[in-house]
Order: C-alpha cells, then sequence, then structure tokens
C-alpha cells in the first residue's frame, strides 16, 4: 500500500510541477505540444476507436479514375490543414493544437484502413479534426475513398529509397509504350495531349502539317522536306534534317491568326541569338530545341529515347519497374518536395540558361545534364530580371513577357512558396480542360480559395469579390489574377503564373497590361483606378 502511495503522491507532484509551468509560461496554440501531450492524445484517440471499427476493411481499390476523384475530395476538404501532399505544412495546420499530422508518416500510415475512416468520420475530440460522417453531407463510400489518398501519401521506406537510388544507376530508357501494359488508362489519356504530340513526323502522320504548303509566301519547302513538325496548339514550326542535325525552316504557321509568319531568332530576343551564325541553316535545333521535345537526348550522339515529352521525361528510366513494378525503382514528382517536384516541370517552362556555356563548344538552351530527382540548380539559372527594366522576357515588375516563362513566374508566386506544385491544378497524362487542368479553372480555384475562405477572398461571393456578375468573363479567377498578357507569337497571349493582380495603376508606371482596360478597352486606366477604389472590401492602398 505504500508503494502505491509513492506512486500516487510522485504522480500528483509531478502534475502539479507540470501545471505551474504551465500557467507561468502561458498556453498558445501556436506551441508544439510536449512529447507527453502527444503520447496522452494519440493514446485516447486510439482508445475511442471501436475494435470492430479497426478491423473493416476497405471495400475500393485503388485505381487511377478513384483516386482522381478521391484527390478532388482531399484537395476540397483535407488540403487546408494537411497539404495537397499531407505534409501538414499549412498556414491552418500548423497553427492547430495539436498540429495536423503528417499523414505520411508511420504514426499515420500504420494504423489500419479502418481506424483511418473511422477518424475521418467521426474526427477527433479537442482537436482541430472535424467529423465527415454527416449523412446529409457524405457518402458512405466518401471517407473509404479518402483512405486510398491517405495510403497513396506515404513516404518511400529506407528500403525504396536505397532501391531507388540503385535503379538511377542500371535502369535504361524503354519508351512510353513500356509504361501502357499496366497503365492503360493514363497511357490511353496521355497519348492524346499535346506533351505526347509536340513533335510529329509527317510521313508517319500526314495530317500533322496544319497549313497548306504550297501557300506559304515567305519560304517555300515541301512536305518531303519536313522532317519534324513542332507544336499544334498555338503555333507550328518545320524542320528539315541535314546530317544528324535538325534545322528550322525560315517560316512558322500562327495556328490561331491561320497565317504564315517568318521565324528567325533575331538578335536582342534569346541570350544565345549573337552566338550562333545569323541563318536558320547554321542553328541545329538539339542545342537550342530537342532537348526539351524527348527524352534523354544525348549530346554527342544526337539521337533520343524518345521524342516528345515521354513517361521517363518525368519518372526516370524505367526498365527496372517495368520488369519489376515497385514504388522503389521508378521516380515520382509527387512524393518529392515541392521544390524538386516543381522543377519537373521548370526545367522547360522556364526561360534560362545552363550553369556552364558553352559546353563543348555548344550553347544550350536547356538544361543539360538533369534530369527528374536532381537539383536543376546544379543544372540551370533562370534568366535574371533588374526590377523596374522592361526586357524581351520580363516586364518591369518581373512578370514574364513571353511564353515558356510558367516557372519564372511560378517560382515568384506565393502559391509557390506555399508549397502547391504545378501538377495540382495540372495533369500531364491528360484530362478534357483547357490546359490538361484537373478541373475547368473556376472550380479549380475555389477549391482553396472560395468564398470566406482563410485563403481568401474575404466575401460571402464571388461576385461580390470580382463586382461582375457570376458566370461572365470578369467574373472568372483566372481573367484578373492569371491574365492573358504573355506573347507566343504575334498579337496570340497565355496566362501569367504569378497570380498577383496587376493593377491599372501598374500600367501607366510599368506598361504591364492589366485585366481591367485589356477587357474594357474602351475604358482608361484612370477610370478603372477610380472603379477599384470605391469597391467597398479592397483596400484603396492596393489600388495603386
Amino acid at each position: 500500500m505504500n508503494r502505491w502511495k509513492a506512486i500516487v503522491l510522485v504522480a500528483a507532484v509531478a502534475a502539479a510541477i507540470y501545471g505551474a509551468v504551465m500557467i507561468r509560461r502561458g498556453f498558445s496554440a501556436a506551441a508544439e505540444p510536449s512529447s507527453l501531450e502527444k503520447i496522452a492524445a494519440r493514446a485516447a484517440r486510439n482508445l475511442a476507436i471501436p475494435a470492430s471499427a479497426r478491423k473493416e476493411e476497405n471495400p475500393w481499390k485503388t485505381t487511377p479514375k478513384t483516386l482522381k476523384v478521391a484527390r478532388e475530395d482531399f484537395t476540397a476538404r483535407c488540403a487546408i490543414c494537411h497539404g495537397n501532399d499531407g505534409s501538414g505544412q499549412t498556414q491552418v495546420g500548423r497553427n492547430l493544437y495539436p498540429k495536423a499530422p503528417d499523414l505520411r508518416l508511420p504514426l499515420t500510415q500504420n494504423l489500419t484502413d479502418g481506424e483511418l475512416r473511422y477518424i475521418i468520420r467521426n474526427g477527433v475530440r479537442l482537436t482541430g479534426m472535424p467529423a465527415w460522417g454527416n449523412p446529409h453531407v457524405e457518402q458512405d463510400e466518401d471517407s473509404w475513398k479518402l483512405v486510398l489518398v491517405i495510403r497513396d501519401l506515404r513516404q518511400l521506406t529506407t528500403e525504396e529509397k536505397t532501391q531507388q537510388a540503385s535503379t538511377a544507376k542500371a535502369a535504361r530508357y524503354v519508351g512510353s509504350q513500356a509504361c501502357e501494359k499496366c497503365h492503360q488508362q493514363v497511357y490511353e489519356h496521355w497519348k492524346k495531349t499535346p506533351m505526347a504530340n509536340v513533335v510529329r513526323d509527317p510521313h508517319e502522320h500526314p495530317e500533322a502539317i496544319i497549313p497548306d504548303l504550297s501557300k506559304n509566301p515567305l519560304a517555300k519547302f515541301t512536305k518531303e522536306q519536313v522532317a519534324f513538325v513542332y507544336g499544334s496548339v498555338w503555333k507550328q514550326r518545320y524542320f528539315t534534317k541535314i546530317g544528324d542535325d535538325y534545322f528550322p525552316e525560315p517560316a512558322q504557321w500562327d495556328v490561331i491568326n491561320k497565317v504564315w509568319r517568318p521565324y528567325f531568332v533575331a538578335n536582342g530576343t534569346d541570350w544565345w541569338a549573337t552566338l550562333y551564325p545569323p541563318d536558320n541553316m547554321q542553328r541545329p535545333t538539339g542545342p537550342t530545341c530537342d532537348g526539351c521535345h524527348s527524352v534523354d537526348y544525348d549530346i554527342h550522339t544526337k539521337k533520343v529515347a524518345e521524342w516528345n515529352v515521354g513517361c521517363e521525361r518525368c519518372h526516370g528510366p524505367g526498365s527496372e519497374h517495368v520488369e519489376h513494378p515497385s514504388r522503389g525503382n521508378i521516380l515520382n514528382p509527387a512524393r518529392m518536395d515541392y521544390v524538386h517536384a516543381n522543377d519537373t516541370c521548370i526545367q522547360c517552362h522556364s526561360q534560362g540558361r545552363p550553369l556552364v556555356d558553352p559546353i563543348e563548344g555548344q550553347h544550350y538552351d536547356w538544361a543539360v545534364g538533369y534530369h527528374v530527382g536532381l537539383n536543376l540548380q546544379d543544372f540551370w539559372q533562370l534568366e535574371e530580371h533588374t526590377l523596374g527594366a522592361g526586357t524581351f522576357t520580363h516586364f518591369a515588375d518581373g512578370t514574364a513577357h513571353k511564353n515558356r516563362m510558367q516557372g519564372n513566374d511560378f517560382v515568384q508566386s506565393v502559391m509557390y512558396r506555399r508549397g502547391v506544385t504545378c501538377f495540382n491544378c495540372h495533369d500531364v497524362h491528360g484530362t478534357d480542360n483547357y490546359a490538361q487542368l484537373r478541373k475547368p479553372a473556376d472550380k479549380l480555384c475555389l477549391d482553396c480559395h472560395g468564398p470566406m475562405s482563410l485563403n481568401g477572398p474575404r466575401t460571402a461571393t464571388i461576385e461580390e469579390h470580382t463586382h461582375h456578375k457570376d458566370g461572365t468573363p470578369g467574373s472568372q479567377c483566372v481573367a484578373c489574377h492569371m491574365p492573358k498578357i504573355e506573347t507566343t507569337i504575334a498579337d496570340v497571349k497565355v496566362r501569367a503564373h504569378t497570380f498577383a493582380f496587376i493593377t491599372p495603376a501598374m500600367t501607366d508606371k510599368y506598361k504591364i497590361p492589366n485585366a481591367c482596360t485589356s477587357c474594357h478597352a474602351d475604358k482608361s486606366t484612370a477610370w478603372a483606378t477610380a472603379a477599384l477604389r470605391h469597391w467597398p472590401e479592397r483596400s484603396p492602398w492596393r489600388a495603386d
């Protein structure tokens, strides 16, 4: 009995000391919970899950379609606290008490499917985890599908990381078609995307040439002379083969305006222009183009593993994975940190230059030596910009001036700093939406930026935020936050990716096009600035 009294006394003293410390330092939800609190909270949560729930099995299996739907649900419900990657590194997640857990780690992954589903449906008391089991807002299978997403977020094990490192040295490229057997649905979607069809041989695909070559008034060349065509969305260029190299013809087709335009990279435009003779037939596309429009372009043999942006461009050589499929012998940007994940896209969707120039006497306009999983900064530097200076590549504020600069824009954005990745919005495997967006643009934006969202806008409705009727062009998120101001050819523009609102006043100061007078072309910037100043929820200081 004395022994138990001693134990109780020690426990009471410890609790009193702990309580005194807490009272002295105060209690802040921003503080990190102590180890004791974490253990106690986890134990209480686990004890609250009925034994019957622990043993339940998920009736849903992971398929591309099911996972796609479940990911959208995860983004809408869970990402505000847990992040799109499940890390919990969000503004909300880090300010909860206790903190939103990292769903990728063993503490979550070691729970059974039944336990995860129970937590999703019933929440966890005295934490920020809500119960999603309201029958009026959730179908029974929704929580099971969310469990599939959580499982898909799991990190690589130490063994898988070791396997991945050894695979990178031993694996070889096998081509995208080798992926079709196991990933048929994904492959079928990808095969129809611009990524899969940017480079085409007109001898194999006669339909690839869009215009009538015989009516080209700028430069006479025939279909027989064209070894490859590049592009089909905004512009199309034509390449002839001489020896082992390809060279661009001096005319290109403007797909949108349906007219022929000259093609020649002039001095004062791309950085490499002055380093090559002023003649297209002395400017091979290997150094200037082909590294981004192929898989594994070899600068010595001038051969590629595959033309177009194939599976292995983003996932690395796949021979080991094809033979013995596992997570450890293939690369997946979705399991990388946001810097390496975004670098997979930025390597080609950016203006820049190699850190080493020239390379074996040639000047390359792509990141020679880089492949997914490495540090892009070790091979490539983004085109520099001086604030206040308008250049061929940038407006005065640093927003891109031309196409192929989505990466230059994106790394400046708050979205990038918050860990958002390119594929949070785009699915390069293919969708039915413009630009391979996961959803139509406005629906996609509202997943994270719904009315009264912590991420904004801070109004009850979208109409109150945009001051334009719902469903009109002015009510679209991308109209103001991603204006079409970056030139791809002539007057054809693509959208900016800084997500910053460009005010009419910035047009006056820096000559950057703004969304207001670009749409209301009959109005002045002074009119637009005055209108913004009278929007009650908008700070007048942000109108300048």
